[in-house]
């Protein structure tokens, strides 16, 4: 038995629809919303569940990262499970087994499904062109997207196609979803090439559109909060709509404002805490991991970042760590 485990955005559903897509195979699905992302314990569960453990053989890891995973991952490998693991995140100290197969690079100009698009020798390059898009890596996806010949109009779908699935994987629970990421990546898993869901007017893609567009009106009148020099924040209400957007919502935030980073807090539904997503300024691509790691739910990569739980009282000094490192980079410039 082999288990698929995957980041419930972009990035994580595509790595797995590249590679089964190559490489079909029988598993079993791990994933969650985007921010769940201690997700190979739960594949540690169900091994410890099952009547016949031996029956596990391998397991596939994409898009989370090995930083937060250590222990479970730890776990797998000394149960004799062989493991893939592809992604671009922080990964602390990596794991020296003999049933442990990386493929990481964390630099902020790449992500897992490119990752995955190198090992595949581009079979499935326009999904990878879509992923790099909803990851915000735009400059990459547009150069890989000339590379190979796409035009304009074939550019400007597979950016919407990533945002939206992108999209689709920020909330709080699977309930804030418009669909579980298991359920869109079956989906789209009918779509090897992904230009047919444009011609299929019943896709999933044209669900996502018109959701994603009732969403983006409850921005039209939102200003920042808090703005300097080198950062904006903006704060949003504990309502779905809210955490469904806040994602893509800061990706836009730092495509308008290229030199500042950008700061989307959340409110969480306790009221006394926020959900943080940091972009750090597309001018200088690192650093949001090293803050949000700062703080006890945060991590993320050096380009994007986030807090599952901010606490109210360190608002202000999450800001001033934002402030501190950005302002200390322009002055090294």
């Amino acid at each position: 038995m082999h288990y698929d485990v995957f980041n419930g955005d972009a990035d994580g559903i595509i790595a797995l629809l590249q590679l089964r897509l190559s490489e079909p195979k029988e598993s079993e699905l791990i994933t969650g919303v985007k921010r769940d992302i201690q997700l190979v314990a739960q594949v540690v569960e169900q091994i410890a569940e099952r009547d016949n453990r031996a029956d596990v053989t391998s397991a596939t890891i994409l898009d989370v990262s090995m930083e937060k995973n250590r222990s479970a991952l730890r776990a797998l490998l000394d149960a004799n499970i062989d493991v893939f693991y592809c992604d671009h995140h922080r990964t602390g100290d990596v794991p020296v087994s003999r049933h442990l197969d990386t493929l990481i690079n964390t630099s902020p100009e790449c992500c897992t499904s490119l990752l995955i698009n190198q090992k595949l020798d581009g079979a499935y390059v326009t999904w990878a062109i879509a992923a790099a898009f909803g990851d915000n890596l735009k400059a990459v996806a547009m150069q890989l997207a000339f590379d190979n010949g796409l035009d304009q109009a074939d550019i400007d779908f597979l950016q919407e196609l990533g945002t939206l699935v992108n999209y689709n994987g920020y909330g709080s629970t699977l309930s804030d979803l418009h669909v579980t990421p298991a359920e869109l990546y079956r989906t789209l898993y009918q779509y090897p090439n992904p230009f047919e869901l444009l011609t299929d007017k019943a896709s999933i893609f044209y669900r996502l559109r018109d959701a994603y567009h009732i969403d983006r009106q409850q921005l039209s009148s939102l200003v920042a909060t808090y703005e300097s020099e080198v950062v904006r924040v903006f704060e949003l209400p504990s309502e779905s709509w809210a955490r469904r957007i806040s994602g893509v919502f800061g990706n836009d935030l730092v495509n308008q404002d290229p030199y500042r980073a950008q700061a989307v807090l959340t409110q969480n539904q306790e009221g006394e805490s926020y959900t943080v997503s940091l972009r750090a300024p597309l001018s200088n691509r690192i650093g949001a991991d090293e803050i949000c790691s700062r703080f006890d739910t945060g991590g993320g990569r050096k380009a994007a970042a986030g807090i599952n739980q901010l606490h109210e009282m360190n608002k202000a000094h999450f800001i001033s760590c934002i402030e501190s490192y950005y302002s200390a980079c322009s002055e090294a410039k």
